[in-house]
């Protein structure tokens, strides 16, 4: 550091104002212009200088540069009593803080606008990084590690998320070859606590009281007895254990049956409630959890409830 060039620098009334509020806080030049009511032309050359002199480091913000206080090895504490002292010889230094403290207050009014402007949308615009799939894996890590049955597991993708956590993941489907395809995923991804079955939900391949939590993920419209079906996962269901049902709500689209192969058109929160209080479920709960944009605008209703201890 060249001692003379530094004081030099330090010795002007302007460069202390924006060394101070840059010590505060990371600000554009459109921003220091706004506080110190200085031209665009002085702030700029001043932030060369102290930027040359390692007083100040910038970074790219989009279109603009950003500007932060650092300092030279060695003279941190040195150029912090500076701009203390300095401060109380600078009647500005006061409508300086003042001024950052209305740019930092518009920034957070900006944050809120754009959240406000989105409240409604946030299902159907697009936001980086937020997705319905990192939305599941997080919230599948905060699950215990359980023993796990998927049934109608499909090409398993609910199995290999819930692979991840669980102490063992039993796949179970009615096609052969959605149970081969199943395993040779499972076994490329190394996925060793998933256990694909072939089988029918109405008649489990799974001995009684295993499993701590089932899950029918669209699958329980596709079984010829839905009320087969749900005292078939009371049956393997340890005490206490728990199952997750998501579903279509009832709706009246018929081309579901050949589109879908679909046996029922959904089930309504009445029938459901039915089914599962018949098989023996207590503290059951049932609402709609979504609806789609498209048309015929499938809901989609889950239900949880829990085996009997007793």
């Amino acid at each position: 550091m060249e001692i003379l060039k530094s004081l030099r620098l330090l010795g002007d009334k302007g460069r202390i104002r924006i060394l101070r509020l840059l010590a505060k806080e990371e600000l554009s030049v459109v921003e220091l212009q706004e506080i110190l009511g200085m031209g665009q032309s002085r702030i700029s050359m001043a932030l060369t200088q102290l930027k040359q002199a390692d007083f100040v480091e910038s970074r790219r913000l989009g279109q603009k540069s950003i500007y932060r206080m650092s300092a030279p090895s060695g003279a941190q504490t040195i150029l912090d009593e500076v701009l203390l002292k300095c401060c109380d010889e600078i009647v500005e230094c006061a409508h300086d803080d003042e001024g950052l403290q209305l740019i930092l207050s518009r920034r957070k009014d900006n944050l809120r606008s754009y959240f406000d402007n989105l409240a409604g949308r946030f299902g159907r615009s697009f936001v980086p990084g937020r997705s319905w799939k990192a939305l599941s894996e997080m919230l599948l890590k905060l699950l215990p590690p359980l023993v796990i049955a998927d049934i109608g597991a499909g090409e398993v993708t609910l199995a290999l998320m819930l692979a991840h956590r669980a102490k063992k993941v039993i796949a179970v489907d009615s096609s052969s070859k959605m149970v081969e395809y199943g395993i040779t995923l499972a076994e490329r991804n190394g996925i060793e606590n998933l256990e694909y079955r072939h089988g029918d939900m109405e008649e489990l391949p799974i001995e009684s009281s295993v499993v701590e939590m089932a899950m029918l993920h669209q699958s329980l419209h596709h079984a010829f007895h839905p009320q087969r079906a749900i005292e078939e996962v009371w049956r393997v269901l340890q005490p206490g254990g728990k199952v997750v049902i998501l579903d279509l709500l009832k709706h009246d689209f018929e081309e579901a049956r050949e589109l879908y192969a679909d046996t029922w058109l959904g089930f309504s929160q009445v029938e459901l409630l039915g089914l599962l209080r018949n098989a023996g479920f207590q503290h059951i709960d049932i609402s709609v959890v979504d609806r789609a944009d498209e048309s015929p605008h499938f809901e989609t209703i889950m239900a949880i409830a829990e085996k009997s201890t007793a």
